[in-house]
C-alpha cells in the first residue's frame, strides 16, 4: 500500500522524457514542476518544502504572478490617485505580466526580476522608467508578502540603472524680469506673477479658486489642483501631497495683480455671456471651466519666445522661484512650506546648485562678526599720560 504523503513533504524522480518531476504536499494537495536536470529539480523541491514549512497556502503555492497582480490592483485602486493607477495599471499590463506573469509567484525570483530589468534597459526604456516600473512590483509584491503569499519580496537586491539628473534650468534675476515686462497686459501675466513669486506648481495655480484668496492678509490657500483624469477630463482634485495643502502669503505688488486680473475677468464673463461656467476659479479658460494645461504652455512658450529667451519648461519657474528665494537668503524651512515639500531635505537636495552662493555669503558674514578690531591705536592713546601745561600765576 502507497503511503499517502503528508503536508510539506516532497519526492524527486525522473520520467522517461529524461525531465525530472518535484512534487510537494499542500494542504493534501500535490503541486509538481518540471525540471532538465536533477539538480534544478531539488533547488525548487527544497525551496518550496521550506515555504510550507513557513505556513505557505495551497492558494499562494497555485497563484501565478499575472494572477496576484489583478488581485492586487483591484484591492489598491481606492488607495491611490485615479492617474497614479491608471499608470499602474499600465505598468502591469504591458511590462510586467508579458515577461513575467506566467511565473508561480512563490517561484519568482530575484534572478528572474534582475533579467526583466536588464530587459528593459536592452529595449531603450529611461532610467527613470525603469526605477518606475521595479517600483510598481516591488510594492505589490510587499502586499504579497503581508498576505502571506511568499516568505520574501524577490524584487529586493535587484541592480537597476543610475538615474543622471538633467542640469535644472532656472532664470536669473534679470531674465526674469525681462520676461514679466514681456507678458504686460497678457491675460496670464496675474497666473506668471503668481508662480514666479510662489512656486506653486502649474496644477496648483489652475486650481485656484477666488475664495481662497483672503484680500485684506494677502493670505492664499492652497487645497486642489487641475489634472486630467482619463475618460473625465479636467477634474479638480487634491493637492499632490499633504504638505501640498498650504497657506502661502504673497507680496502687495502680486496682490495688485490680482486685483487688476479680477477686473479683467468680469470683462471676460461679460464677453461670454451664458456660456460662461462659474466655478470660482482665479484662472480659467474664456469660459470659466479648468484651464487646459497644454493652453498655458503655448502661451508660455510664445512669451518665452517674445521675451529672447532661452526655451523652458513651466515647472522651471517653479524652480526659478525657489532658487531666487534662497539666493535673497530667505530661509529654506520658509522655502520649504511655499513650495509644499514634505521634508526639508527635498527642498535642500533639490536646490543644492544654489548652496554654494548661500555659503559665501555666510563666510563673509561670519567674517564681519569674527574678525577682530585693531583697537591697539586706540589702547595707545589711552595708555600714554595726559600732556601737562603750565599755568601762569594771577595776582
Amino acid at each position: 500500500m502507497v503511503k499517502k504523503r503528508s503536508h510539506g513533504e516532497g519526492s524527486l524522480f525522473k520520467r522517461k522524457d529524461g525531465y525530472w518531476v518535484a512534487q510537494a504536499t499542500v494542504q493534501g494537495k500535490h503541486i509538481s514542476k518540471y525540471f532538465k536536470s536533477q539538480g534544478e529539480a531539488r533547488n525548487w523541491l527544497h525551496e518550496t518544502i521550506k515555504q510550507i514549512g513557513d505556513g505557505m497556502s495551497l492558494l499562494a503555492a497555485q497563484t501565478t504572478l499575472e494572477e496576484f497582480l489583478h488581485q492586487w490592483l483591484i484591492s489598491y485602486q481606492n488607495s491611490i490617485r485615479p492617474n497614479t493607477f491608471n499608470q499602474y495599471a499600465g505598468l502591469i499590463h504591458n511590462r510586467i505580466i508579458p515577461a513575467l506573469g506566467k511565473i508561480k509567484l512563490k517561484d519568482l525570483s530575484t534572478t528572474q526580476v534582475q533579467v526583466f530589468i536588464n530587459s528593459e534597459v536592452k529595449r531603450g526604456a529611461s532610467p527613470p522608467m525603469i526605477r518606475y516600473i521595479h517600483g510598481v512590483l516591488r510594492r505589490a509584491l510587499n502586499f504579497a508578502l503581508k498576505w502571506n503569499l511568499i516568505v520574501r519580496n524577490p524584487a529586493l537586491g535587484v541592480s537597476r540603472p543610475r538615474i543622471i539628473r538633467n542640469e535644472m534650468k532656472t532664470l536669473s534675476d534679470d531674465q526674469v524680469r525681462s520676461f514679466l515686462s514681456s507678458v504686460r497686459g497678457n491675460r496670464y501675466e496675474a497666473l506668471y506673477w503668481l508662480a514666479l513669486s510662489t512656486g506653486l506648481r502649474q496644477g496648483e495655480l489652475l486650481g485656484l479658486k477666488w475664495s481662497d484668496l483672503e484680500w485684506s492678509t494677502k493670505h492664499l490657500h492652497i487645497r486642489r489642483q487641475v489634472q486630467r483624469q482619463k475618460g473625465k477630463g479636467l477634474v479638480l482634485t487634491e493637492p499632490k501631497s499633504a504638505a501640498g495643502k498650504r497657506l502661502v502669503v504673497l507680496s502687495s505688488h502680486t496682490i495688485g495683480a490680482l486685483q487688476t486680473h479680477f477686473n479683467l475677468q468680469i470683462d471676460e464673463k461679460i464677453a461670454a455671456g451664458k456660456r460662461w461656467q462659474e466655478n470660482d476659479l482665479i484662472f480659467p479658460s474664456t469660459f470659466g471651466t479648468p484651464l487646459d494645461h497644454s493652453n498655458l504652455s503655448k502661451d508660455f512658450k510664445e512669451s518665452l519666445k517674445r521675451a529672447g529667451l532661452p526655451e523652458i519648461r513651466f515647472h522651471d519657474l517653479r524652480h526659478t522661484s525657489a532658487s531666487l528665494m534662497l539666493m535673497q537668503g530667505v530661509n529654506p524651512k520658509i522655502v520649504q512650506e511655499r513650495l509644499g515639500h514634505s521634508d526639508i531635505s527635498l527642498t535642500l537636495n533639490t536646490y543644492s546648485h544654489v548652496m554654494p552662493s548661500m555659503q559665501e555669503s555666510a563666510a563673509e558674514k561670519l567674517d564681519e562678526l569674527l574678525v577682530p578690531i585693531d583697537v591697539s591705536n586706540e589702547i595707545k592713546k589711552v595708555s600714554e599720560p595726559a600732556p601737562t601745561y603750565s599755568v601762569p600765576d594771577h595776582d
